[in-house]
């Protein structure tokens, strides 16, 4: 067969009898580059233009037509005509005489090729795909091919004194012109069309629109590097993300595969069970899901990664054909030279290959974190209420920035679970071949060393799962101290709450400590697998050959080097085991942990009978049908027996007691609750007003609008009726004024009003309210009701439930509905329930004001406040935007020495520098045994070697790899105990400095920026800097040993290290500052994902009632693009230095090769070189390209990771408040005695270069006073009582308890001593007792006694845990009013001698009311009593009053004088209804 191709050529390539000619050995034969060559490159072509054709799936629109385009198929028809008219000739010639089969090979293949081109550009044309590496490939092969064949025409020609075919040569030579032409022009990217970039918001990426070389280099991040080594890079200097790397790509690719798989499974997240057929049931495979949405580039990653394998075994192939030419000196000096530039390209090849399968991980990784996280948002936005108190918010946060975050680092690795074993059976057979027999005994070693390891490993998956439970105890539990860390601060309780986190923190370190410990020993006996298996084979080897004479059997360099450069080959997939099963461990706890999370169960989104359309006249539009309510599937029913219809553009109000139901009835038609059976329908939009107004930190406008198209006149409407127009004077920005974190900056009445303003801009059908007057003054409430929820307001007309505890407003309710113990008691008009005199007549006899507000007083007082602010409010509504929330700071420039220096010091500087000494020993140790290799290896081969010297020579090569692989072990071990120590120190400095920090520090700052710091920043240092640390130190000293080692070899090499090592320190540099702030940048812009969900959590009530969900989604998805935009550019950052520094380490290996054959060929200049020595130079030259790789790899990511400790170290050192004890000026014992405050001339203001909110106060309260503090919101109410417990400090004047001045005590020490209610009732998860008693100070009967003065034993006794009763997180599983009952019993508990109440009963009926202010009056009597009431008829029998009014005080009397003098306070008391 291959005689008939060839004929009349007779052999595929030349040998030197060839013919008479003077060529040499390498010429090739028209019949190889005709018949064989070509038909490789074009159907390989052919094979891969399929692939394209199947799996190419673009969504960019397609490329226009341009004059580039012409110009490549005009350049292919043209090669094809000249292809066809040459066919044609040898067909016609082949009549008169034999053409060789080969030539029409060559002609049918070419032409059916430039087809297949043509046809598969249009294709890619269409598609949008530009710039394609299939072209670039195939063009460059083709020239090879051409080039080849072109040199072999010539050589033909001067051989036969000319060109026997002149038409055959003329058609090739210009197809092989056109074919350069076609090549040049392939690295010319086309076009992309506009339409394409109207997707980019900043601006388009380079990379989009690059040729292939660009691509292949990462040419296209040269403008950003640039920029970023002369200038700090912002985020307006970055590249937009690519079009497929977007979560609105990628995200639902991933949900449309796992929903498949939850269809496939029948499993209903709803009532978590099974539907369908036995057969179902399977739970569904997140990995599977994983895989169908991203695995196809995971794939093409592995095949990138084949490649570059088998190309890393040429290299020893290559090697040892050096060391037999160096050896033997009558082989052509050409070859020498042929090798080293062989061994070159395939370096580089090997490079771009290994690039192109990171970066295709490195995109994989990011695709998947972005898919996970947006799952995982979704998922909490509709958890059950079960599942919703199972997950605490710190838990979901660790599975959005750990856990996905793992999955992320594992796509680099996780290829290496084949790539490993493939490395490995191939290094065994190459060395099998070369070493015989004997390497069965290296691979003994190895396989007893797999059962060790599998049972440590198992340990390590143990304590992982164990590390991250105590991960989310802590995130859970730092989440909610922040969030309430104003009561923490006010209650003095910093001290119980740092020692349990402290404890939990202990807890996690030494689990962490025992996997780490672990992990080490894993690594040690993997770092010894490789040393043990050399020795092994090397023993074995010179054993079995001990008696033989032939020089063939001996251990000569060629075989030692060979198998070294194998050993080192199999050292890879080895070495890196512990990092990828360390990965694999956490990413497999990672995955059962998401896997738990995304299968948890759901809210029933279908129990309400929901439709847009909104009702018609007289026709329901909410209806309860014998309706049976719990809040989960465990617990019996809370709402019991629940009939209620609502018609359209009535008003129902629903009254009870605390705990009644009233709020769990909102939450039943809200869909939020467990429907146990009966049917709930509501027609029209829905607006919700919850009982603690949810604010957004975002502007007021924001807040209101809440992403409704903004219409002017509705939105001053909005504001006028919900008396928010005055407040705006107040604000710096007006209407853009930026709202802090939860509304933190606005006062509690503000806050429910902008709340309420949502709600009504929304101008939707159905209006659940919830409590929305409680927090705000009596005035204000009325003015509310009657301008926005009365039968006159903005709603009427439309279905308004209110629940209220206030009886004001009852009498013009359509429909009342009392609720008692989860059922409804009494439905009526008010006037049908004063006429039935139940229970509901007998609570307004009790309760009802003497007499009724005169509206028109109310009407003129209203028009009096509006008229004085329209024109404050004109003045500031347009202002442009104020914020009150910090930019995260991003540190800017190279990272600072005292950052390093700070972690060595936490590290322990003893610990470091052991840490470093003993790995300059595992570098002697390598360099040592390796130089005895050669010296053994030199006396194998030579013929006077004497076997006498093998226990001499094994011994000593031996004793140096034990040398080094205990000095690894003790490394390991003590960068564990070091890497903890710093661990443990740099999280618990950082817990005791935030702890210490004033509120304003909270105020301006959100708290997952804060969150951030305790569970991704602590998690880089718990385990990502030590992986790092270890495997750059690693790395390091293997490049320094093969520095050291091949300028031993080759002295002339040093020649080259300075020019070497200039330009890598120069690209390093040029480097390191773009990749760092690029790192920077991804850090600080992660803190962004945390809060929007958490702020997203806190308000997924009020989100999912105002179908806001895919539009939280949207937001949450450009949070996440945010920050992988600068995760990407890192990732590429890294890909554009490692290609650059891989050419100095292929340069490296060339210039190692190329003086070993300038040595061989000219020893009298550049010196002998034994075989040994250039078998070790080489073979570590070899090793090179991938321990810079590596170690470039570690000491970015060591840089990039040691962020995460300038990130930490920052918030070590913000400012603290005073110190919490003056050891000079201590606390009297039993103060305050008498309860005495003073003001004198005091002033404060909330942060310095802000107005003051206080102005010049003055007063003098005698012990045992009662005082009410009253006035309109904004007056600096509760600033007053800020002041008081020194939560803001003073800018002038004092206030002095028992006539001292409270800023000579420690914070501490007065906080402790005197008591406030807050106004919001915040818990801690946790048992009932911790939250009453966190010191656990007080015994069970104290505690049960305070509970039943607080009229809550009959509740706690009812509970089967009692005073362990597990309180939810932030309180969720108690009543709004049960939690104050609960503060109250705090403050009952302490009882000081000074108690502060802040608006304490806003949140409780007016009979609990009554019985706490009762309770009050009895249990403080003897006390000093100031209380913040909205109530008026709360503090009417007090025995002063102080009324406040834009920070002063405007009138402070007993209330009956104050009310005879007619001013302020007599408004109040007139609006309230009293008089």
């Amino acid at each position: 067969m291959l005689t008939k191709i060839c004929f009349p050529d007779s052999v595929l390539w030349k040998d030197i009898d060839y013919n008479d000619s003077s060529h040499d050995s390498v010429d090739l034969t028209l019949c190889f580059t005709d018949g064989f060559l070509i038909t490789f490159i074009c159907v390989t072509f052919w094979i891969v233009a399929i692939i394209s054709f199947i799996f190419t799936n673009s969504d960019l629109p397609s490329i226009p037509l341009s004059w580039l385009i012409i110009t490549k198929k005009a350049l292919c028809i043209a090669i094809f005509i000249t292809v066809v008219c040459t066919l044609t000739y040898s067909v016609i010639k082949n009549r008169s005489e034999t053409i060789p089969r080969y030539n029409f090979i060559y002609l049918v293949f070419t032409g059916l090729t430039m087809v297949w081109v043509m046809l598969l550009m249009a294709y890619h044309r269409k598609r949008g795909i530009q710039s394609s590496g299939i072209f670039i490939i195939f063009w460059m092969a083709f020239l090879i091919y051409g080039s080849i064949k072109l040199r072999t025409l010539i050589l033909i020609a001067e051989d036969k004194n000319g060109v026997p075919d002149r038409m055959m040569f003329s058609s090739f030579v210009i197809v092989y012109f056109l074919s350069i032409v076609q090549m040049v022009l392939s690295f010319v990217p086309e076009k992309k069309a506009n339409s394409y970039y109207t997707h980019f918001i900043n601006k388009p990426s380079p990379e989009e629109s690059s040729s292939f070389l660009s691509l292949i280099t990462w040419w296209w991040m040269n403008s950003l590097m640039w920029k970023g080594f002369h200038s700090t890079l912002t985020y307006d200097d970055l590249y937009d993300l690519n079009m497929k790397d977007r979560s609105t790509y990628v995200a639902p690719k991933f949900q449309r595969e796992w929903n498949r798989l939850v269809s496939n499974a029948g499993l209903n997240f709803v009532n978590n069970d099974i539907e369908g057929s036995e057969t179902k049931g399977r739970q569904p495979s997140l990995v599977l899901a994983l895989s169908r949405a991203y695995g196809f580039d995971f794939f093409v990653a592995g095949i990138f990664k084949l490649f570059q394998d088998i190309l890393g075994f040429i290299g020893p192939q290559l090697l040892k054909l050096m060391i037999d030419y160096v050896r033997d000196e009558a082989e052509p000096a050409w070859r020498g030279y042929l090798y080293a530039v062989t061994i070159f390209l395939l370096a580089i090849l090997r490079s771009l290959l290994l690039h192109q399968y990171f970066n295709r991980c490195y995109i994989v990784g990011m695709r998947i974190r972005s898919g996970l996280i947006q799952a995982v948002y979704k998922k909490a936005l509709i958890l059950s209420n079960e599942s919703r108190q199972n997950r605490a918010t710190g838990e979901i946060v660790n599975l959005m920035s750990v856990d996905a975050q793992r999955f992320q680092d594992l796509m680099v690795y996780l290829h290496m679970i084949w790539s490993g074993p493939f490395q490995a059976f191939l290094a065994l057979f190459f060395l099998y071949l070369s070493m015989g027999p004997s390497i069965f005994a290296g691979l003994a070693v190895m396989v007893i060393l797999l059962p060790v390891n599998a049972l440590v490993t198992k340990y390590i998956r143990r304590f992982s799962v164990i590390v991250m439970s105590k991960k989310d105890s802590r995130s859970k539990m730092i989440n909610e101290i922040l969030n309430g860390i104003k009561v923490i601060k006010l209650y003095a309780w910093e001290i119980p709450f740092r020692k349990l986190i402290m404890g939990i923190r202990d807890e996690e370190i030494k689990v962490l400590k025992k996997a780490s410990l672990l992990n080490a020993s894993l690594s040690f006996t993997w770092t010894s697998a490789t040393f043990l298996v050399a020795v092994a084979t090397f023993a074995t080897y010179s054993l079995i050959n001990l008696n033989s004479t032939s020089i063939e059997d001996r251990l000569t360099p060629e075989k030692a080097f060979v198998a070294l450069s194998l050993f080192e080959l199999l050292s890879f997939p080895i070495s890196i085991v512990p990092m990828m099963i360390l990965y694999l461990i956490q990413a497999n706890v990672s995955l059962k942990r998401l896997s738990s999370f995304l299968t948890d169960e759901e809210l029933d989104l279908n129990c309400v009978s929901y439709t847009e359309e909104p009702a018609s006249c007289g026709e329901n539009a909410l209806s309860i049908n014998e309706g049976f309510f719990s809040w989960d599937a465990k617990t019996p029913p809370i709402l019991l027996n629940i009939n209620l219809s609502v018609e359209t553009g009535e008003l129902v109000a629903i009254v009870g007691h605390v705990g009644a139901g009233k709020s769990s009835l909102i939450s039943a038609l809200l869909g939020q609750m467990k429907k146990l059976c009966g049917e709930v329908s509501l027609k029209g939009r829905l607006s919700y007003v919850p009982q603690l107004a949810w604010i957004q930190n975002a502007t007021i406008r924001d807040n209101i609008v809440f992403g409704k198209k903004f219409d002017d006149i509705l939105y001053n409407e909005t504001l006028q009726c919900c008396a928010l127009e005055s407040d705006l004077e107040l604000l710096a920005g007006g209407d853009m004024t930026e709202i802090g974190e939860k509304g933190i900056n606005l006062s509690g009445g503000q806050k429910q009003r902008v709340s309420l303003a949502r709600a009504v801009y929304q101008d939707s059908d159905v209006y659940l309210l919830d409590d929305p007057l409680s927090a705000v003054d009596s005035h204000v409430g009325k003015h509310i009701f009657d301008k926005v929820i009365g039968p006159n307001g903005m709603l009427k007309g439309k279905v308004r439930i209110l629940v209220t505890h206030g009886i004001g407003f009852l009498s013009q309710c359509d429909k009342i509905i009392v609720m008692s113990n989860g059922r409804i008691t009494e439905v009526g008009s008010y006037r049908q329930l004063i006429e039935q005199n139940g229970a509901f007549a007998e609570f307004l006899q009790n309760y009802s004001l003497p007499n009724d507000v005169n509206d028109n007083d109310i009407e003129m007082n209203e028009n009096k406040i509006v008229d004085e602010n329209k024109e404050t409010f004109k003045r500031t509504k347009g202002e442009r935007k104020s914020f009150i929330m910090t930019e995260e700071t991003v540190e800017t420039g190279s990272v600072h020495y005292a950052v390093f220096l700070s972690y060595a010091k936490s590290c322990s500087y003893f610990l470091a520098f052991l840490v470093g000494f003993l790995y300059l020993i595992v570098s002697g140790g390598s360099v040592g045994q390796n130089l005895w290799l050669a010296h053994w290896s030199n006396q194998e081969g030579r013929d006077t070697a004497n076997n006498s010297d093998l226990s001499l020579n094994l011994g000593v090569y031996a004793g140096f790899g034990f040398l080094q692989t205990i000095s690894t072990v003790l490394a390991s071990f003590a960068l564990v105990f070091a890497t903890l120590k710093a661990s443990r120190t740099l999280h618990n400095g950082m817990l005791l400095n935030i702890l210490r920090s004033p509120l304003s520090f909270f105020e301006s700052t959100p708290l997952g920026r804060i969150l951030n710091r305790f569970s991704k920043d602590i998690d880089v240092v718990d385990e990502a800097i030590p992986i790092a640390l270890s495997e750059f130190l690693f790395t390091f000293s293997a490049v320094v040993a093969t520095i050291i080692v091949i300028c031993y070899t080759s002295p002339w090499f040093i020649l080259l290290i300075v020019p070497l090592s200039l330009f890598y320190l120069v690209v390093q540099r040029f480097y390191v500052k773009t990749s760092r702030q690029l790192k920077r940048l991804e850090s600080s812009s992660r803190s962004p994902i945390y809060s929007h969900f958490q702020e997203s959590i806190n308000g997924a009530s009020s989100i999912r009632a105002y179908s806001k969900v895919d539009e939280f989604q949207l937001q949450s998805e450009a949070h996440v693009d945010h920050n992988q935009t600068a995760f990407y550019l890192t990732s590429c950052s890294n890909r554009w230095l490692a290609v650059r520094l891989e050419l100095v380490g292929n340069l490296v290996i060339f210039f190692a090769a190329l003086s070993a054959a300038l040595q061989r060929n000219y020893p009298e200049i550049f010196g002998r070189i034994d075989p040994g020595l250039v078998g070790l130079s080489i073979s570590y030259s070899l090793m090179v390209t991938q321990s810079l790789n590596w170690t470039v790899r570690m000491m970015s990511d060591l840089e990039s990771n040691i962020v995460a400790v300038e990130r930490i170290k920052e918030y070590t050192e913000t400012p603290n408040e005073a110190p919490d004890v003056i050891p000079s000026c201590p606390i009297p014992p039993g103060w305050p005695i008498q309860g005495r405050v003073q003001f004198s001339h005091y002033s404060t203001r909330y942060r310095p270069g802000l107005d003051l909110v206080l102005k010049d106060i003055t007063c003098d309260i005698p012990g045992g006073q009662k005082v009410g503090i009253v006035g309109r919101t904004g007056a600096g109410k509760s600033t007053l009582a800020l002041a008081l417990f020194r939560i803001i400090e003073s800018a002038q004047g004092s206030i002095s308890i028992d006539g001292a001045d409270i800023s000579t005590y420690g914070l501490r020490d007065l906080r402790s001593n005197i008591t406030i209610i807050p106004q919001d009732p915040v818990l801690f998860s946790g048992s009932l007792r911790l939250n009453l008693d966190p010191f656990n100070a007080k015994s069970d009967e104290e505690l049960w006694r305070v509970l039943e003065t607080a009229h809550l034993s009959e509740f706690v006794s009812g509970l089967t845990e009692g005073l362990y009763y597990p309180v939810a997180e932030g309180g969720e599983n108690l009543s709004v009013g049960q939690r104050q009952l609960v503060c109250l019993a705090r403050a009952l508990l302490r009882k000081t001698k000074i108690l502060v109440l802040d608006e304490a009963t806003a949140a409780v009926d007016l009979e609990t009311d009554g019985l706490i202010q009762k309770t009050i009056r009895s249990e403080f009597a003897n006390c000093t009593i100031l209380t913040i009431a909205h109530r008026i008829n709360t503090i009417m029998d007090y025995d002063r009053v102080m009324v406040l009014d834009n920070g002063r005080i405007a009138e402070f009397d007993s209330p009956n004088m104050l009310i005879a003098k007619k001013e302020s306070f007599y408004e109040l008391v007139k609006n309230s209804g009293i008089l």
